[in-house]
């Protein structure tokens, strides 16, 4: 498409990305809801069968930037549809396991297959896109994860408590077989390989990215935002619960309030990240920042609580475009990698947040603690995006690459 269309409607190989990372996301967070199935059928306690979590969490962290650089020398639509095929591999022999540590290791490769997937359908998804839409294909791709945890993880929870937890893994292995038919048939090849580049030359180019001050102001912005988002909403339950005094079983609709919001979210983030993507981070920093205090001061009300949550969602979620995209602008020549290290980047801030919440709880600070430690997370974040408007007013630096697509 000429760089000069004024089309802005996103291909339907797009949305097909985002099918799929629904069914990524759905298995990633569904385990949450069958601990304790999981663990009395496996026969190991619920400590152990959450190590099932933390497996697909270390899985995502190492496994994005090693398949990253491992998969450069092969096609893009290749690469994805392999990811597909062991991603649906490991959720189908998962589905007849009776062994933790056979389980345990389906859920590494799941993670490392889910983290190739993330990294080069992200970079498939802008390259297909038309000028000036990055952020608007990045949104529709994100969009698929927002699903995931609004109508995904509770129907998995659901199939699990009524099937069995090995009905859960079975549905997801077979949308994942359905997404990898509509891969091929729909994704275009964007390119990949070496061709006639050597590899030690196309390592080298990607590589070479982390040299630039800006992109890791951008990274340590990603990692800082979800962390903050994670050390909050980790700790809804008790929050609603001991705080505002709503009955637990109130708790998952408030939940899926909260991810109604995440789609509210990313869907006006991802409309307006491609005319200014840091305004956009500063815009939903701010908000976000409100957002939490706003929910600390109403958390005690079941019904002002509710309203906060749904606008944390949406603050929270309106800047996953925009930060995503900038790492793409950024690495333009060479995004896969850099790609890669941004799902790192998210997933340390998955892991981050929870923990810092949790001593906040465990030093005696109360339910709201997590959430008052959240909008310090979130003011570090500014900073970090505050280094980003520093870094880019320098002379020489091209602002305008931050809606160029990769090739």
């Amino acid at each position: 498409m000429s760089p000069t269309s004024t089309t802005t409607r996103l291909p339907a190989s797009v949305y097909v990305i985002a099918l799929t990372i629904f069914c990524l996301g759905t298995s990633e967070f569904m385990i949450a809801g069958l601990l304790p199935d999981l663990a009395a059928d496996l026969d190991v306690s619920i400590p152990s069968a959450g190590s099932l979590i933390s497996a697909f969490a270390v899985g995502m962290l190492v496994g994005a930037p090693v398949m990253a650089l491992l998969t450069l020398r092969f096609p893009r639509r290749r690469t994805l549809l392999v990811a597909c095929v062991v991603f649906a591999a490991a959720h189908l022999v998962g589905t007849f396991s009776t062994d933790y540590g056979l389980l345990l290791a389906t859920r590494i490769v799941a993670a490392a297959a889910c983290a190739t997937f993330w990294a080069v359908g992200s970079v498939t998804a802008v390259s297909v896109a038309p000028a000036g839409s990055t952020a608007k294909a990045l949104s529709v791709v994100l969009g698929g994860l927002t699903l995931a945890n609004v109508l995904g993880v509770p129907a998995g929870t659901w199939i699990g408590e009524r099937l069995g937890w090995q009905s859960a893994f079975a549905a997801v292995g077979v949308l994942t077989v359905l997404a990898t038919v509509a891969t091929a048939l729909l994704v275009p090849e964007t390119g990949g390989g070496t061709g006639a580049v050597p590899m030690r030359d196309r390592i080298s180019a990607e590589l070479a990215v982390f040299r630039q001050s800006r992109l890791w102001a951008a990274l340590a912005t990603t990692m800082t935002f979800q962390a903050a988002v994670f050390c909050a909403f980790s700790y809804f339950a008790p929050l609603l619960t001991d705080v505002a005094g709503l009955p637990s079983s109130r708790v998952p609709l408030v939940l899926l309030v909260f991810g109604v919001g995440t789609f509210v979210g990313i869907t006006i983030g991802g409309r307006y990240a491609d005319r200014n993507a840091l305004l956009n981070v500063f815009v939903s920093l701010g908000a976000m920042s409100v957002s939490l205090v706003a929910l600390a001061a109403v958390a005690g009300s079941s019904t002002l609580v509710v309203v906060a949550v749904f606008v944390f969602g949406v603050a929270s979620f309106s800047i996953a475009s925009a930060i995503n995209s900038r790492v793409f602008a950024l690495a333009t020549q060479a995004p896969t990698l850099a790609a890669a290290v941004n799902v790192s980047a998210f997933n340390v801030g998955n892991a981050v947040g929870p923990w810092i919440g949790g001593l906040a709880i465990s030093a005696g600070l109360g339910y709201v603690a997590p959430v008052w430690f959240a909008l310090g997370l979130t003011a570090l974040a500014l900073g970090c995006a505050s280094v980003s408007w520093v870094l880019e007013r320098e002379p020489g630096c091209d602002t305008a690459a931050c809606v160029t697509a990769p090739s």
